[in-house]
């Protein structure tokens, strides 16, 4: 867990936002739950064991905290980028929110700046009343 997402719990606790899953795997459970047989079961579907930061599945509402991660420097002297950073990490990163909105999410991504300032929690309330209000 990242630093921001560490804090964007701490909001979400303090705003008393309950409902709400860290590291929900919704790709294992649109595939029928974890448990024997996932792998296959997420080949059959087209989906990846996927998770989102945080999820709150009976509003079907997800959050991402987006960020550039580094991994130190390669040979040459320049930084090395995380997964996310690439072209085909963000083409994965792509996919996984088509995906999700194909299966009736409504997916937020934040940065960990929104975070801190406090935008991102702001934005999640009135996503949760929209939500709320639809259900």
């Amino acid at each position: 867990m990242s630093a921001a997402e560490e804090t964007l719990a701490l909001h979400l606790m303090a705003e008393k936002l309950t409902g709400w899953d860290r590291e929900y795997r919704f790709g294992a459970m649109a595939a029928g739950g974890p448990g024997k047989g996932l792998r296959k079961r997420l080949a059959d579907a087209d989906l990846k064991d996927w998770r989102f930061d945080f999820a709150h599945p009976g509003l079907g509402l997800a959050v991402e905290v987006e960020g550039i991660t580094r991994y130190g420097k390669t040979r040459s002297g320049k930084m090395a980028l995380g997964r996310h950073q690439t072209s085909k990490g963000m083409e994965e990163d792509l996919r996984k929110y088509d995906a999700a909105m194909r299966m009736g999410w409504t997916v937020y991504r934040c940065s960990p700046l929104m975070v801190r300032q406090g935008h991102a929690i702001e934005t999640i309330k009135r996503l949760v009343q929209a939500a709320e209000e639809c259900a």
